[in-house]
């Protein structure tokens, strides 16, 4: 009789359960993983360090709630007794730390003008603020990327010359000056657009989207200028010196598809990275145009938070906006690996 042959260790299948483990050891030592863990540590210190700052300038900072709130005509008793009442008698250190510690319990505290919550102010004001900034974005998106292709299909065009004109101009007339032009020319001597107000989306898309042109065209208009310069330059750049427009070149591709299939394609992260840079000066943009134009949104708060000494409504507001331009930036840094293998692989060796 012949004997039985036992099947080879290399022919049995694995158990599910290391299957599974298998999976998961290999999720938990991905690179995208590894990077976001240590942005988000890297996060910590920078928020901390972000409100402190922000509590101690404002602590400097001539006269204090209780007078703001109270107003001029306030006698000193009056205003000792509201320092009582919101605890601003005591140390900076001692207020500091019963904020942050409110922080860590998940509560941003209670505006001192008015009592209300903070979690409950910035609930009612971001979506103001986060539609005012998505929206910029596309509209400068559909307008740089076009202007910049267009511009390098042919350069030193009349095209090219006519946006290099439109672009420096952009870059170079102030905010609110630009925005002061946009009320003037549609909502005074045309009457169009308003010049003031807010209509939710939820209420009437229409009224929103008239509400909205003008902050828009203040924010996207000036930053379109910009990116299509940069975009510009880089998709030149790439036309005359790399090497695989050589070979699309060669293959008979036209100018205009070497543009767009390949030169555009990898001129992306170049956008990505400008739109990194950007985000802080978006939200900062947001404050001017906020109050130009009446928008109840976060930046107009936070200029109502300074005025008032606010510390609470200040803090909440700077440690939102500062937590989301560290998770932009964190998208920002795993969309590279994305866009480019090579940067993905790179990161998984070290």
């Amino acid at each position: 009789m012949s004997a039985v042959l036992a099947p080879s260790p290399t022919n049995l299948e694995a158990p599910a359960g290391d299957e599974h483990i298998g999976k998961w050891a290999s999720f938990v030592a991905s690179p995208s993983l590894r990077l976001t863990g240590r942005r988000l540590l890297q996060a910590i210190p920078v928020l901390w360090g972000v409100t402190f700052l922000t509590y101690l300038f404002l602590n400097l900072l001539p006269g204090d709630a209780a007078s703001q709130l109270l107003g001029a005509n306030a006698t000193p008793a009056e205003v000792h007794q509201l320092e009582i009442k919101l605890h601003l008698n005591e140390p900076f250190l001692t207020r500091y730390w019963h904020w942050f510690t409110g922080v860590l319990s998940g509560n941003l505290g209670a505006s001192l003008a008015n009592g209300q919550s903070v979690s409950s102010i910035l609930g009612q004001r971001l979506p103001v603020t986060f539609e005012l900034v998505v929206v910029s974005v596309v509209v400068t998106m559909l307008i740089a990327v076009p202007m910049a292709t267009l511009a390098a299909r042919k350069p030193r065009g009349i095209f090219d010359r006519v946006t290099t004109i439109l672009s420096m101009g952009g870059i170079s007339i102030a905010q609110f000056v630009f925005a002061l032009l946009l009320v003037l020319l549609f909502s005074d001597i045309w009457n169009v657009l308003p010049a003031l107000g807010w209509t939710p989306l939820s209420q009437s898309i229409g009224q929103n989207a008239r509400y909205l042109v003008l902050p828009v065209m203040t924010i996207a208009i000036p930053l379109a200028m910009f990116v299509a310069r940069l975009l510009r330059a880089d998709l030149i750049e790439q036309m005359d010196s790399q090497e695989y427009i050589v070979t699309a070149r060669a293959k008979g591709l036209s100018r205009w598809a070497q543009l767009t299939r390949h030169a555009l394609r990898n001129s992306m992260l170049g956008i990505v990275t400008i739109f990194g840079l950007q985000v802080a000066l978006l939200f900062g943009l947001t404050v001017i145009v906020e109050e130009i134009f009446g928008l109840p949104g976060v930046g107009q708060a936070l200029l109502t938070a300074v005025n008032d000494r606010d510390a609470p409504l200040l803090e909440g507001i700077v440690l939102v906006l500062a937590g989301i331009v560290v998770l932009v930036n964190l998208l920002i840094d795993v969309t590279y690996g994305v866009l480019d293998p090579r940067i993905r692989h790179g990161r998984s060796s070290v």
